[in-house]
């Protein structure tokens, strides 16, 4: 299977904690699409200390997995919105 583009697209999106409204990254999202996964190589700017847990109510919003070959976050639905 073929592998994610790195160059991505370049919408950029805010990534926003559903519970608290925390800021949690900056994502290039191709697709007008539900946000299922982000991808690591296209978080521009990552504001979580732990990876997958909100900093600010400490919920798990997303579980680090293995996508096409790629690292990526599989989000959790409902747990995150896209602003």
């Amino acid at each position: 299977m073929a592998k994610p583009n790195k160059k991505g697209p370049v919408t950029r999106v805010t990534i926003i904690c559903s519970r608290c409204r925390a800021k949690l990254f900056y994502y290039r999202k191709g697709g007008k699409g539900a946000l299922v996964k982000c991808f690591k190589e296209r978080i521009v700017k990552d504001f979580t200390e732990i990876e997958g847990q909100c900093p600010g109510c400490q919920q798990n919003f997303a579980r680090d997995c293995l996508i096409r070959g790629a690292p990526a976050l599989k989000i959790i639905g409902g747990k995150v919105r896209v602003s």
